[in-house]
């Protein structure tokens, strides 16, 4: 996968602008630096929101706040904000949390399978249980998971592994974040479908 497109994926204004572009849904939000700019974003996004800071590994210090007094007290006690690391609050989505590992090669996408959450949305996939095949999807969703991967894959130029965590509210689907890598999930879903994805990733690669 070319740089440009890792950067792509990894800038979340870019991001958001190519899935407006493809007519793809994702949580509305944004990155503050001070307290002062988080209690102006929260009354403009509107609780619940997740916080959490921006660039760690593993869901760290995620949280879901429903008031202003949860809000100063996670940027009191979890985070240490500044304009190098500023915190991220989005939109907090409330269903369903799907996961979806894919190999692309610029052109062709294969996706061995989609992936369901057992817990509620905003639990780290690291920490939570996920169900294949999908035990509650209706067919319609599962087709439109299917075509937004497809959309996102081929806009980002993705060739070998791509990884995609969506929430569905049962009306809407948003992409919740899209990793141009190897997710944990590929060995156990390679394991359960019987499909070598690391193999498939790096013979296209």
């Amino acid at each position: 996968t070319p740089y440009k497109y890792i950067d792509l994926a990894e800038d979340r204004e870019k991001f958001s602008n190519l899935l407006d572009i493809l007519d793809i849904a994702t949580p509305k939000g944004c990155a503050v630096r001070t307290r002062e700019e988080a209690f102006e974003a929260a009354p403009r996004l509107g609780y619940p929101l997740m916080v959490r800071p921006s660039f760690v590994i593993g869901g760290r210090a995620m949280q879901v706040v429903y008031s202003d007094a949860e809000l100063d007290k996670y940027l009191k006690e979890a985070v240490k904000i500044s304009h190098e690391h500023p915190v991220l609050i989005d939109k907090y989505v409330e269903g369903k949390e799907i996961e979806v590992d894919a190999v692309a090669d610029g052109e062709d996408v294969l996706i061995p399978g989609i992936m369901e959450h057992i817990e509620r949305t905003g639990v780290h996939s690291g920490d939570s249980c996920s169900v294949y095949p999908p035990y509650s999807l209706p067919k319609q969703i599962i087709d439109r998971l299917i075509s937004y991967t497809k959309k996102i894959a081929k806009a980002l130029h993705i060739v070998g592994l791509v990884n995609i965590q969506y929430a569905w509210d049962s009306d809407k689907i948003y992409v919740i974040e899209v990793n141009p890598r190897a997710s944990r999930t590929v060995p156990i879903l390679s394991k359960v479908t019987k499909v070598p994805m690391v193999k498939l990733a790096v013979s296209v690669m």
